[in-house]
């Protein structure tokens, strides 16, 4: 049994609890065919009914997949994602977990993350944390992040929103979520928010930040970045409802590493990101196509 199919059966067994007939599907994509194609390999290996899919890349996380890939998952069980940009923001994603069906996202994935880093996490210990954070984000009516040695302070406002735990543990038939795992996120009341963020870990789609990026949002909505790197995520959220602050996140797996894979990024302890674009389904009103998250690193939190 290779190494990756060993990762593999005990994320099966210890991450899920699926019936012996559960049919999976396996999507992948341009950029990540081989991965995929490998993590499929690994389920027939542990004599699991799998399937495999592929489509062209997305061009931004967000992005609904084609409708011909949404007819399939509804044919499955559990549908693994293993593709460039994630789908857990979108419509097809929300539409097969209120028919019942898993689906995991596992947006820029390596081989190396499949092995390292915060797969290898104890899942109890982040199913516990992660849900104490949700809690305190769901009790919260506001929280001030506070970066660059206190020098640019975000307010945002969380009134009545409600928090959500990605644990990495998916008990329920239409449990989804990230795999790594390990984060506690909500979406602000949306054109509230005020303030400066100083982006120290990296952007989705952009990698590591080579020089730390000031976000200004204004009402709720991104309207500066700084420096190259920020321009960048400028060009890809467009003009726009993808400017639209739209989630709070923190990360709670602590074998998680930044290295630039958003993926495992927003996982990191002493770590929190914000995103811009798509929160409606997490609880927000902003629909659009795409949702992109910045990270920062070892922000200081006032809570309200």
């Amino acid at each position: 049994m290779s190494k990756l199919t060993e990762i593999v059966r005990m994320i099966l067994k210890n991450n899920f609890d699926l019936a012996p007939d559960a049919k999976m599907l396996v999507l992948g994509d341009t950029s990540k065919s081989e991965l995929a194609k490998d993590f499929y390999e690994a389920l027939l290996e542990l004599n699991k009914q799998a399937f495999y899919v592929e489509m062209a890349d997305r061009e931004r996380s967000g992005e609904e997949p084609p409708p011909e890939i949404v007819e399939l998952w509804m044919k499955h069980s559990i549908i693994f994602c293993i593709t460039k940009h994630s789908l857990t923001h979108t419509n097809a994603r929300k539409a097969a977990n209120k028919a019942g069906i898993q689906v995991i996202t596992m947006p820029g994935i390596t081989e190396d993350m499949f092995l390292n880093g915060a797969m290898k996490a104890d899942y109890i210990r982040v199913e516990v944390e992660t849900l104490e954070m949700a809690d305190k984000l769901t009790k919260a009516t506001r929280v001030t992040i506070l970066t660059g040695d206190g020098k640019y302070s975000l307010d945002v406002p969380l009134q009545d929103r409600v928090g959500v735990p990605s644990t990495g543990i998916f008990k329920s038939s239409s449990a989804s979520g990230n795999l790594p795992s390990g984060e506690a996120y909500i979406a602000p009341i949306e054109y509230q928010a005020q303030g400066k963020i100083l982006i120290t870990g990296s952007i989705a789609g952009i990698g590591l930040v080579r020089n730390p990026v000031l976000l200004t949002i204004v009402d709720g909505r991104l309207v500066e970045a700084s420096g190259e790197q920020g321009d960048k995520l400028l060009s890809i959220l467009g003009d726009g409802d993808g400017r639209i602050l739209c989630e709070l996140g923190i990360g709670t797996n602590h074998a998680a590493r930044i290295t630039g894979l958003i993926l495992e990024d927003e996982k990191a302890y002493d770590s929190i990101h914000v995103a811009f674009g798509s929160n409606h389904t997490f609880g927000g009103t902003i629909s659009t196509n795409v949702h992109i998250d910045c990270v920062t690193r070892e922000p200081k939190l006032i809570w309200y």
